[in-house]
């Protein structure tokens, strides 16, 4: 697998994102090492020669089988699935200057698909509203989207927390931010005094 260009992370992040392909391979595997075990035990005799060829076989064919849907189901699987993350969430300055950081990080987005992103004052006061920031992210050709945001911020008087919020199009309508879907959206609260 390390000779097909299949390292230790590719495998770890398939096996984390629970790819189904993994388990298989191993399964796989399994079964190869049982016919090797098998084909040693079988007795050398005119008709033992034929079974131990013919579970030789069955043992080569596992094995890449094992090695096929290895290779395939841990690139598909750690090649991202457009699941955005937001981190390094820092206020700078004194509240007449504050400016707000934050990046956006996602994998494997689709090329025809986005990151919606925003940042909303939360606890205001009746009848204030709006977005501090918004923003729509493009992936780059190997379907990276990375974006180191820096934005000057003044809340409205009262707010008292900020909720960012990195969307993928594919995350279901409602719950987006506590759904249990790998296509599900980030979103962070930062409270301030």
């Amino acid at each position: 697998m390390t000779t097909l260009g299949l390292n230790s992370n590719f495998v770890f992040v398939a096996l984390n994102n629970g790819s189904w392909a993994i388990y298989v391979a191993s399964l796989c595997a399994i079964m190869s090492i049982v016919c090797s075990i098998t084909a040693l035990l079988i007795r050398p005799s005119g008709r033992g020669v034929l079974w131990e060829t013919a579970v030789l076989v069955l043992g080569v064919i596992f094995y890449m089988a094992s090695l096929t849907i290895a290779v395939v189901g841990a690139t598909q699987a750690a090649g991202g699935n457009g699941r955005p993350t937001i981190t390094d969430v820092r206020l700078d300055g004194p509240r007449s200057a504050m400016r707000l950081h934050f990046t956006v990080h996602a994998d494997g987005v689709q090329k025809w698909s986005r990151i919606k992103v925003s940042v909303d004052p939360q606890n205001l006061p009746p009848g204030k509203s709006g977005d501090l920031y918004w923003s729509i992210l493009r992936p780059d050709d190997q379907g990276r989207v990375s974006q180191q945001i820096d934005v000057p911020l003044a809340p409205p008087a009262g707010t008292t927390a900020l909720a960012m919020n990195a969307i993928n199009p594919d995350a279901p309508k409602s719950g987006a931010c506590e759904a249990r879907t790998q296509h599900g959206s980030a979103c962070t609260e930062l409270h301030f005094a």
